[in-house]
Parts: structure tokens; sequence; C-alpha cells
């Protein structure tokens, strides 16, 4: 008989074969609160009375989106079988399937390209690009990951901040059908360097995400892992920007390179993706969205941290506490397994008319919608909607190019000469089951 390990939220006794929905609800909790959280950047206010940041901002800003990068790069590990992809057939259908979910989520990511980037820059598009740039990575083994993840979380905003002065502005505008017909080198340098979510500095979040993809989250001394290291990680950076930008005296160095108002503003609410180029210091700065390393080390460890602690709740079995506790996060695993049909839903409805409320009263409103929407979707039709359509079509292509790789690796075994070994030799009477 296989090993049982303990329940999980859903207050069940997990065996080898229940282990694996145990591990996505466990992801999806956590997408779901990425979802929620950016939800929050974009309906709450950013700044109290005081002109202070407000509590939400202070929890979600940064980290939110960071999440979700993070979590890209799981669903990565998990697409391609959590294990390093070697040439092949296989590998090739891995491969399509990955460029036709990039493409889908590009295209409904551009489709939203009508709507007010000041309402809510749209993360699909840098979201398509990120699958993309991650397929070298899936051919990488895990010893090679985690250290190559520490080296782009550090070498990448280091190239931005150099190559960014020779580059144009940010376009400042959604991606759109537009924008990439009348100006797609514009549109890609904006994805890839200079916009709101850069894609190769965000490559340091998908590529830690496929390193947790592959380990044993079911497992509590991984869970603890990640929890742990996250919160170093978070610590360390906001530590050691502290020491960089006061006893050091980067701030000095900041302030000069720029306004005292405009410096102020980038420290309390970060950046629009980027820092100033006008000095090296403002790479010590680790505010959100600013994209410096150390911002980068603190969301992988905002990131981390959270999903470790997750992970943990579902190793709960105190007195049913994990059955209360399931029932409480259900609403979240809901929405995180149909992140892209609720995000898109939340993007849509922030540019409409139908966004007649208050900053608060809105975000309840909103929340109340998606949560009720996402159980009774998940609890009759399963997946959502549009994750449905992004499955369909990966599948599909998956499997069309996968099968016409073994047909012709087939058709190529077949039609290879027989090598002339001279006059044939009798060998005595053929044997059942060698092959002559």
């Amino acid at each position: 008989m296989g090993a049982t390990t303990t329940s999980k939220v859903t207050g069940t006794v997990l065996t080898p074969a229940t282990a694996k929905p145990a591990r996505l609800s466990g992801i999806d909790i956590t997408r779901g609160l990425a979802v929620v959280g950016m939800i929050a950047i974009h309906s709450l206010d950013e700044f109290d009375d005081s002109g202070q940041p407000t509590l939400s901002f202070t929890l979600f800003a940064g980290r939110a989106a960071a999440m979700f990068a993070v979590l890209a790069g799981v669903s990565i590990s998990f697409i391609v079988g959590r294990k390093q992809l070697v040439d092949g057939p296989h590998a090739r259908g891995k491969v399509a399937a990955l460029i036709a979910r990039a493409a889908s989520i590009g295209i409904i990511g551009l489709a939203l390209g009508y709507t007010d980037a000041d309402y809510g820059t749209v993360i699909l598009p840098y979201y398509a690009i990120m699958f993309v740039l991650a397929i070298p990575l899936t051919r990488l083994r895990t010893r090679v990951l985690v250290p190559l993840t520490a080296v782009l979380a550090v070498a990448l905003p280091v190239a931005s901040q150099w190559v960014r002065p020779h580059l144009p502005d940010p376009l400042g505008t959604q991606a759109s059908f537009g924008v990439l017909l009348h100006n797609p080198l514009g549109l890609l340098i904006d994805l890839t360097v200079t916009g709101e979510y850069p894609a190769l500095v965000w490559m340091s979040y998908v590529c830690a995400g496929i390193v947790v993809g592959r380990l044993p989250l079911t497992s509590v001394r991984v869970a603890g892992g990640l929890a742990g290291l996250g919160l170093i990680l978070a610590i360390g950076s906001s530590t050691l920007s502290w020491l960089l930008l006061h006893p050091l005296g980067g701030m000095a160095h900041l302030t000069a390179s720029v306004d005292t108002d405009t410096a102020q503003d980038l420290l309390l609410f970060g950046g629009d993706g980027v820092v100033p180029t006008s000095s090296w210091w403002w790479l010590a700065v680790n505010g959100p969205h600013t994209g410096t390393p150390l911002d980068v080390m603190a969301t992988i460890g905002s990131s981390l941290a959270v999903l470790g602690v997750i992970l943990l709740l579902g190793h709960l079995t105190w007195h049913h506490i994990d059955r209360a506790v399931g029932r409480v996060l259900a609403p979240l695993a809901a929405v995180g397994s149909m992140s892209l049909t609720v995000y898109t839903a939340h993007i849509m409805f922030i540019n409409s008319d139908f966004d007649m409320y208050g900053p608060t009263s809105g975000y309840i409103r909103q929340l109340v919608c998606i949560f009720a929407f996402a159980l009774a979707w998940r609890a009759t039709a399963g997946r959502g909607p549009l994750e449905g359509l992004v499955a369909a079509i990966t599948k599909r292509v998956g499997r069309h190019v996968n099968h016409q790789a073994h047909s012709r690796a087939s058709g190529q075994r077949d039609t290879v000469p027989a090598r002339d070994t001279g006059p044939a030799r009798d060998t005595g009477p053929e044997q059942p089951g060698i092959r002559r």
C-alpha cells in the first residue's frame, strides 16, 4: 500500500493519488491571494490624508504582481512535467504548448489594450513574453537554476540600468494590437526592458518559480524551508537597502541626482517598473516596482514566504482546524484556479461605466462578486472560461506537435537503409522472440 500523508486544507487524508490535487490547491490559494492583492492595488487608495502609503498599498504593492510571476514559473514547471526538459519528440510538444499558451495569453492581453493604463497596466502581454523566455530555462537542471536565479536577480537589473539610457522612453500606454501594428519594436522594448513589468528583469521570478515547481510541495520540510528562506530574503533586502542608503550615504547621491520630491515619491511609493538612471545608487532601493536587485530579492522572498505558509497550513490537523482553514481559504482557491478569467473581468470592470463606487465599497463589491462567481463556477463547470480556452488550445497544439515529431522520428527510422554486411551467414533456425 502507498503511504498516506497528513491532511491538507481540505481536511482529508492524503494518499499518493490525492497528493497532486492538494499541492495544486496550495498553489491556487496563493495565486488567488495574488489576484486579490492586484485588485486592491488597482482599486484602493495608494496614500492616506497625510500623504503616507495606505496599509493595502504597503502590503500588496509590488508583492502581488511578483507573486503572480513566481507562480507563472511554477505553472511552467508543471506544464513540462516538473523536471528538466530533454530533447526529443516529447520535449517539442511541451515547448509548443508553452508557445501556444504564451500566444493565447498575449492575445487576451492585447485585446485589453483599449483600457486606461492609469487604472492598471495589464500584465498579460508581459506574462506572455516571460513564458517564451522561460523555454530555455526548462532545459536546465535544478542545481543550475538555483544559482542562476540569484545571478539573474542581480545581473538583469544592472544590465537594465546600463542599457536604458540608450533606449526610447517607456510608451506609457497599454500594449495593444494598434501599438503592435504601428510600433512593434517600441512595444517589444517596452515589454522586455522599460515597461511596468519588464520581462527580462522579471525572469528572476519565473526562474525561482520553476525551481519551486520541481520541489515536493507536499513535504512539511519543503513548505517550512520556503517560508523560512522567504522571510530571510525579505528581511535581508530591507536591511541591506537601509544600510546602503543611510549609513553608507546612498541617500545623498539619490537626492543629488533628481529633485527631492521625486526622490521621496520613489522611496515611498516605488517606481513604474524601473528607477532613474541618473545614479547607480538607485539600485540600492527596494521599493515596489523599482526592478532593482533588492526589490527582486524582497519580492521573491515575500512570494516564497506566503506560499510556504499556505502549504504549511495544509498540514494542520489539530482539533479540525484544517477543515475550518479549508473553508476560509476555499474562495481564494476558487479564484486562484481561474485567475486569468477573474483578472480579465476585473480590468474590464474598472474601465467600464459600472465602476461607479468609491475605492473601499468598489473593492468589497468586486471581492464578493468574484468569490461568488468563482465558487459557483468551480462547483458546476470546473475550469474557468478563459482557462478552459487556453488549456484547449495549449493541449491541441502540444499534442499535434508531439504527434508530428513522433511520426517524423518513426519515418526516419523506417527509411534508414540497412548496411551491407556481406553475404548472409547461416546462423541456425530462427528462435521466437529474437529479431534477425
